[in-house]
């Protein structure tokens, strides 16, 4: 693999990403996906999979953000282990379908969904909507139901369904320190089986560019990685001093505005 000046904007990608993960608990999909779709079309990998490798990309990464970030939840006692493995069976029935339901959505329908769909999260985080809990969390089976809707969605978009579950678990009346740290251990399956969904349905497609694997493109992965992995620390450390409030807000502009642009591009 030889080196390729376009390995810069992937690690400027992951620096930006990280950074805005660090600071204001967001990454993944959110930002990933409109800045890699944009980062393959100027590498003018063919429009009608550019929006699937994005995806795929980007789902793979949250794999290692999110073993990180479970690892340091549970340290602290935040992660609800029952809870947990209620909502897996759920989440694994509900990546597969997402993943399978990707693969045969256009560019266009997904560059759609994922626009509406982050448009919706941008409109919570700066109104900073928090549901009022009214009920207590439902049976094994209720939570298996959840958490196979919360897997679906999240593999379309590919997130780590923390913009779902902590929601989702607040409006249960679980404690916030104990659902933020629940929703970032099921990140972890979330991003597992989405990924292996975006590589199986990917396997074999004709015209993938080299050093594909399935929808995951490998040098998007390594770097973008790369650069998160220096950057997210800095982000969490100046979350401490600056105006987290705010930049939520302006945050939340430019998701809606990457979103806009990437819909216009493949529109």
């Amino acid at each position: 693999m030889f080196f390729d000046f376009w390995w810069l904007a992937y690690v400027s990608l992951g620096l930006f990403a990280g950074f805005m993960a660090g600071l204001l608990g967001i990454g993944g999909g959110a930002v990933m996906v409109p800045l890699l779709a944009m980062i393959f079309a100027g590498q003018q990998f063919p429009p009608e999979q550019m929006l699937h490798l994005a995806l795929g990309t980007s789902m793979a990464t949250i794999i290692f953000t999110a073993i990180s970030s479970l690892r340091t939840h549970h340290q602290h006692g935040a992660v609800m282990w029952d809870t947990l493995r209620s909502f897996t069976p759920g989440v694994l029935v509900g990546t597969v379908l997402g993943t399978q339901l990707a693969a045969r959505i256009s560019t266009q329908g997904l560059a759609l969904f994922f626009a509406c769909f982050i448009s919706c999260v941008a409109l919570q985080m700066a109104l900073n909507f928090k549901p009022k809990p009214h009920r207590e969390l439902p049976g094994p089976a209720g939570l298996g139901l959840a958490g196979g809707v919360i897997g679906a969605l999240s593999s379309l978009v590919a997130i780590g369904g923390g913009s779902l579950t902590v929601p989702y678990l607040a409006w249960c009346n679980v404690p916030v320190r104990n659902a933020i740290g629940t929703s970032a251990a099921l990140g972890l399956p979330i991003a597992f089986f989405g990924t292996l969904g975006y590589v199986w349905n990917g396997w074999g497609e004709a015209g993938l560019p080299a050093w594909s694997v399935g929808y995951v493109y490998l040098p998007a992965l390594l770097w973008v990685m790369a650069g998160s992995v220096v950057a997210a620390p800095v982000g969490a450390r100046l979350a401490h001093r600056l105006p987290v409030a705010t930049l939520k807000r302006i945050f939340a502009g430019v998701l809606v505005l990457l979103a806009a642009k990437m819909l216009h591009g493949v529109m």
